[in-house]
């Protein structure tokens, strides 16, 4: 195995992190939960990229969308 493929076990790591997070019932966790979250979806594309996955560079970009408006509903609930 390459090192380069060594990029899915920290991705894999850190998209658990943030799922615990997100299910958080404390706002401050889940607005966290959605920035790991967002980590997650950069190491994940870091990694499908070289490895010509296309269809999973696909799926984080629209779910780093959908975290990126989780972010913001998260931040815009907890200001109101």
């Amino acid at each position: 195995m390459d090192l380069w493929n060594l990029l899915q076990w920290p991705a894999m790591a850190v998209t658990i992190t943030a799922s615990w997070l997100v299910a958080s019932s404390r706002a401050e966790r889940r607005r966290y939960g959605f920035w790991v979250f967002i980590v997650s979806n950069a190491l994940w594309i870091a990694w499908a990229v070289p490895s010509k996955a296309w269809a999973l560079v696909v799926l984080q970009a629209a779910l780093f969308a959908m975290n990126l408006r989780g972010a913001a509903k998260t931040d815009a609930a907890q200001d109101a």
